[in-house]
């Protein structure tokens, strides 16, 4: 069975997030900083009426010191939250056939679904409901609230 994955970077890495998860990509746009926020989460921005969170997914990832610019915002949802994603570029849709994939390394935190393997190129699988509620905290929700 294939899926199809809207492929991006953060830093020198290649990450990949299922279609149907991703609502649109916009231009980076300065979020408004929010009080108490958990630390990953930049603030919010106006999407055509809708205040959506921004979270900095390299330091949800602990991705520290990959450099890069804030090139775009992801806007995903997951399952009842829309937040958007920053990220450093977005590279393409890709469709993966079942056995390009490998279960993810047993040592992750479980954000990671599987890694696909694209000719030479190794693409992290994002689960975006496990990277958001990690700690037991759901900081999207905190947010949504």
């Amino acid at each position: 069975m294939s899926q199809q994955l809207v492929v991006f970077s953060l830093g020198s890495e290649e990450y990949g997030l299922p279609i149907t998860a991703v609502q649109e990509i916009i231009r980076y746009t300065t979020p408004r900083t929010i009080p108490s926020s958990p630390p990953s989460v930049r603030g919010v921005i106006n999407l055509r009426g809708k205040i959506i969170p921004v979270c900095d997914l390299k330091q949800r990832l602990g991705l520290y010191g990959e450099d890069g610019g804030e090139g775009k915002i992801v806007i995903i949802e997951a399952g009842s939250v829309t937040a958007g994603l920053i990220v450093d570029e977005v590279e393409e849709v890709l469709t993966v056939e079942a056995e390009q994939l490998e279960d993810a390394p047993a040592n992750n935190e479980g954000y990671i679904t599987a890694v696909a393997k694209v000719g030479d190129r190794l693409l992290v699988l994002l689960d975006l409901v496990k990277l958001f509620s990690a700690d037991g905290v759901d900081a999207l929700d905190l947010l949504a609230a």
